[in-house]
């Protein structure tokens, strides 16, 4: 018994050091497959991130995602819907509490909207969560462009052929009165 294991160590460690050894270069990483043929690429983002240093990530592998296409010779069409818990990290004006506690992570945000906004991304902040998320719509970033739900417009992306990517982080658990201000809005429609 202790012949065959050490018999499987050294046919292991044998094949671990002949096996011919297959780098990955960084000049072969690319995404010519998938983008063989096009010209142009069209994707929604839909954002629901209820973590302001996740919500600024996001955002800036957005920007990466745009700079990729553009390195690769595609044309990124790009849209990003922002709905949910995200909104308050949206603003000119966030509550005492997110100032507060989360001020370089809204630097952030609110630089990588405006630059995604000069890239000529169109951004979308969904109506219905600003309501509900008690947003002024007057104090969104200058860059966003408010919609009316969030929702209806991935349907329209959709149907207009827009890859949609979901980038969610949300846990009701960090608005433990969220499904009650979402219950009280839509009431007279549960009726």
């Amino acid at each position: 018994m202790q012949s065959l294991r050490l018999l499987f160590v050294v046919i292991t460690l044998l094949t671990a050091i002949l096996s011919p050894v297959t780098a990955i270069r960084a000049e072969d990483i690319n995404d010519a497959h998938a983008l063989a043929d096009l010209k142009t690429a069209k994707g929604v983002f839909l954002v629901d991130i209820a973590d302001p240093e996740k919500l600024a990530f996001y955002l800036e592998v957005i920007k990466g995602t745009h700079a990729g296409m553009v390195r690769q010779h595609v044309t990124p069409d790009l849209v990003v819907v922002f709905i949910g818990p995200s909104v308050p990290y949206l603003t000119t004006a966030p509550n005492d509490e997110i100032a507060m506690e989360h001020e370089h992570a809204l630097e952030r945000i609110a630089g990588t909207v405006a630059d995604l906004d000069r890239l000529g991304v169109r951004q979308e902040i969904c109506a219905v969560a600003t309501k509900v998320f008690n947003v002024d719509n007057k104090s969104v970033l200058p860059a966003l462009t408010g919609v009316g739900d969030g929702v209806i417009e991935l349907f329209g992306y959709q149907a207009k052929v827009y890859a949609l990517v979901p980038v969610y982080g949300f846990s009701a658990l960090h608005y433990p009165d969220f499904r009650v201000r979402i219950y009280a809005m839509f009431r007279p429609w549960i009726l």
